[in-house]
């Protein structure tokens, strides 16, 4: 679809949008081209450590002077549905959003459809279900080479389930290829489950998958973080804020018997998981298979997280998805919500010009 360097915008130059600075200054085949933030001081000081001049105040006056290929959107989740709707509107070929996507499931649902039906990809940011080595061990799952997945687990649920639970939902849907289709979920402390956040919020419970395979939910951490799935040939893949570990068989005392995995090497992975999320947007604009980390994604994540609170909230009442009422809601914590200008995790214009 383009054979020239794609030309990006980065909305939203706090800490996470420098990260994207980081990796899109680097690659060859990408430039950046525009920031946009609403603090002048840190836009500023931000574009002359970059080496970018154009830069705008708001998503509307980028998209008055110029249409990049690729908009990463890096603002707080209050702000997102505003610019990834303003950039499809644009005619931009590439937007990536960072996590959570939405508070309420209507405004993901407007962001992922609105792209859909312009043919534009909505792609995902720095979720770990694109690292390599996460990719790496789902294309073996799901070439059969383990055998069928019966069983998953899910350990740690908590604290954030929609902003940081998003990494276990969406790992866990891509090891077993399958959407969740029910919830059942208890909550605690008893007070977490009628606020409007998921701050402190412990789910425990069951999800059923759209392959008929049930998954245990753990709130707490067991001795892992993380999801596991295992299959009919007694092997265990576990992703625990890392590569994937993968068990076969048992050893002589009767526990499980871990490989020696040699994951291939990827380019450019000083810049983590993130490379992951924005190297296969990049291929997917060029015509190469689709991102690691997608809009729907993210937005099922969302709608497991809120149907656990709901089904807490009712009683422990098991809940089919897609859910029925839209206008759900579940805000992450208020950093991910309003960002730190707002919450007083302000960021220095010294820092943010690379000089501390």
């Amino acid at each position: 679809m383009v054979k020239d360097k794609l030309r990006v915008a980065v909305i939203g130059c706090g800490r996470m949008g420098q990260e994207y600075l980081k990796a899109y200054t680097t690659y060859p085949d990408t430039e950046v081209v525009a920031l946009v933030d609403t603090q002048p001081e840190r836009l500023q000081a931000v574009g002359e450590r970059f080496g970018v001049k154009a830069r705008f105040a708001t998503p509307d006056a980028l998209l008055h002077s110029l249409t990049p290929d690729i908009a990463a959107v890096v603002t707080p989740v209050k702000y997102l549905k505003y610019a990834v709707l303003a950039c499809a509107q644009a005619g931009v070929k590439g937007i990536s959003v960072e996590k959570p996507i939405a508070a309420t499931l209507a405004d993901a649902d407007a962001m992922v459809d609105e792209c859909s039906r312009r043919g534009l990809i909505l792609a995902g940011g720095n979720l770990q279900r694109a690292m390599n080595e996460v990719q790496e061990a789902a294309r073996r799952l799901q070439a059969g080479e383990f055998g069928q997945v019966v069983g998953a687990s899910v350990h740690a649920f908590g604290g954030e389930i929609s902003g940081g639970g998003c990494q276990h939902i969406s790992v866990l849907r891509l090891f077993a290829q399958a959407e969740v289709e029910e919830v059942l979920a208890w909550g605690s402390p008893s007070e977490t489950l009628m606020q409007d956040h998921d701050t402190g919020l412990s789910i425990n419970g069951v999800f059923r998958l759209s392959n008929g395979v049930p998954c245990q939910v753990f709130g707490a951490a067991t001795p892992f973080r993380g999801v596991e799935v295992w299959t009919d040939q007694q092997v265990l893949v576990r992703w625990d804020w890392g590569p994937p570990e993968i068990f076969a068989g048992l050893d002589g005392s009767g526990a499980r018997k871990r490989l020696e995995v040699e994951y291939a090497p990827y380019p450019w992975s000083e810049f983590g998981y993130l490379t992951g999320s924005i190297r296969s947007l990049v291929a997917a604009l060029r015509g190469e298979g689709a991102p690691w980390v997608t809009g729907h994604d993210l937005r099922q994540a969302l709608e497991v997280a809120i149907a656990c609170q709901r089904s807490a909230q009712l009683g422990n009442v098991p809940l089919r998805l897609p859910l029925a009422d839209r206008s759900l809601t579940l805000y992450p914590s208020p950093y991910r919500w309003l960002g730190g200008d707002a919450t007083g995790l302000v960021q220095s214009t010294a820092e943010a010009a690379g000089k501390s």
